[in-house]
Parts: structure tokens; sequence; C-alpha cells
């Protein structure tokens, strides 16, 4: 499966959710096997996610998948430069 990555790449931290749903799922994607499992456990195919990316729905998806495995959680934090937390409370912003 070939996927874009996106990435957070300013200094700042995401302070809009959708945005920082959008980074994370970037991080999600650049493993095939957190990749499928994010597809298996969200019901989407990738036309359907890439129809719905810019979907409430979609970005709570995201938030979920993360907050639901610990080690996903903390990965995608690190990797976008947030504490846990703030992914957290970005999914909350948006009712996940």
């Amino acid at each position: 499966m070939g996927y874009r990555t996106i990435r957070c790449q300013g200094k700042e931290p995401l302070n809009d959710p959708a945005a920082l749903a959008l980074a994370a799922l970037g991080w999600v994607l650049e493993d095939e096997r957190r990749a499928s499992r994010f597809l298996d456990l969200t019901g989407l195919s990738p036309d359907g996610l890439r129809d719905s990316i810019g979907e409430r729905s979609t970005h709570r998806a995201v938030f979920e998948f993360l907050q639901s495995h610990e080690p996903d959680l903390v990965g995608a934090a690190g990797a976008l430069g947030v504490a846990p937390e703030v992914l957290v409370r970005a999914g909350q912003e948006l009712g996940a």
C-alpha cells in the first residue's frame, strides 16, 4: 500500500483539533500495519478515508484510535511534538 504522509513541520504546537487530527492521521498512516489496523477498526476503506478526510467524524476516529492503544497515543504525541494529553484534549473537543 502506498500512503502519503502528513507531518507537522512547524515548531509551535498545533492548537486546532482538526489540524492535529490530520497530523496524527499522517503518523498513523506512516506504518502499514498500523494503517491497516486503523482502517479495520474504523471500517473505513482507503477511498472512504480520502473522501472523508475533512470530516469531523474522521477526525474523531483518529483520536479514538489513538486513545484506544496507549503506545500509539504516546508514539503519535512524540512524533508530533506534543504531550499525549494534548491529543486527548483535542479528541474531547471534537467529542471523541
